[in-house]
C-alpha cells in the first residue's frame, strides 16, 4: 500500500497548494480519499485523472469536497475527447442527502457507504467511525492484506480514537491547533491530542495533517514529539508512505 499526500491544509489552500486529499494505491488500484480545494491540480503530476478507480469522502465540508465538481467536469471532458464512457464511483454517506446527490454527474456515480458496515473497494477494506465534528463526518480504517492506515478526517479529541486506531501502521490526524488550545468547538484536534492517540494506539507512524494557517508548523511536530516516540511527520504535498519491507 502506498499513500501520497495531495493536499493537507485546513479550511483553504495556501498559494499553489490544496486542502485535504490523499491518494492510496495498491496493485494498480487508485483510491482518492477526500477531494479538497486545489486537489485536482496537485493530483495530476502524480496520477492521470482517468486512472482514478474511486473516490471516498469523509464529509461534505468544502475543504474536503471542493474539487469534486471540477473532477466531474474533467471526467466529462476526457470521456468526450476519448469517445469513452467510463464512470467514476464516488462514495459518501447519506446523512446529508442533498450533498450526496451531487456526487452523481454524467460520468460519476454517487455510491452510499453504510458506516456500520465494512466497505470493500478494490483491494481495500474500510471501517468507519463517526467523528466529533459539527456535521456528520467519518474517520476511516483502511486495510489491505497486510497493512493498516487510519485517517481521522475532521474531529475533536475523544478517547475512542485509541481503540479505532489500535496497531495501525500509519495514523493521519487532524492537527488544526497547537498544544493547549481548545479545538472542540470547530471540531478539530491539537498536536498533543493527535500524539496522545498515536501513543495510546501504539501506531508505528504519525502524520500531522489538516494544518492551520497560523503559527509555525514545526512547533506542532515538536509538541507531538513530547508525547509520541514513534515516527512523526508534518504532512506536505507529495509526501509518501510505504511499509518498510524489513518490518513485514
Amino acid at each position: 500500500m502506498k499513500i501520497t499526500v495531495i493536499g493537507y491544509w485546513g479550511a483553504y489552500p495556501a498559494s499553489g497548494s490544496a486542502t485535504s486529499s490523499y491518494l492510496i494505491e495498491k496493485d494498480g488500484y487508485a483510491l482518492l480519499i477526500d477531494c479538497g480545494s486545489g486537489a485536482l491540480s496537485r493530483l495530476q503530476p502524480i496520477k492521470e485523472i482517468m486512472d482514478l478507480d474511486a473516490v471516498i469522502l469523509s464529509h461534505y465540508h468544502q475543504d474536503h469536497i471542493a474539487d469534486v465538481g471540477v473532477l466531474q467536469y474533467a471526467w466529462l471532458v476526457q470521456n468526450s475527447l476519448n469517445e469513452t464512457e467510463q464512470v467514476l464511483p464516488i462514495y459518501g454517506h447519506t446523512e446529508d442527502e442533498a450533498a450526496f446527490s451531487k456526487l452523481t454527474h454524467q460520468y460519476t456515480r454517487a455510491m452510499a457507504y453504510n458506516p456500520d458496515e465494512i466497505l470493500y473497494v478494490g483491494p481495500f477494506s474500510i471501517e468507519f467511525t463517526k467523528t466529533s465534528h459539527p456535521v456528520p463526518c467519518y474517520g476511516m480504517r483502511i486495510c489491505d492484506s497486510t497493512e493498516t492506515v487510519v485517517y481521522t478526517a475532521d474531529t475533536s479529541y475523544n478517547e475512542g480514537w485509541a481503540s479505532f486506531a489500535r496497531g495501525a501502521d500509519l495514523l493521519i490526524t487532524d492537527t488544526n491547533f497547537y498544544k493547549g488550545m481548545d479545538g472542540s468547538g470547530p471540531g478539530h484536534m491539537t498536536s498533543a491530542e493527535a500524539a496522545t492517540i498515536a501513543r495510546d494506539a501504539k501506531v508505528e507512524a504519525l502524520w500531522l495533517s489538516h494544518l492551520p494557517h497560523f503559527g509555525h508548523h514545526t512547533r506542532l511536530k515538536q509538541e507531538a514529539e513530547d508525547i509520541f516516540q514513534g515516527s512523526i511527520q508534518l504532512a506536505k504535498e507529495g509526501l509518501t508512505w510505504e511499509k518498510d519491507p524489513n518490518k513485514l
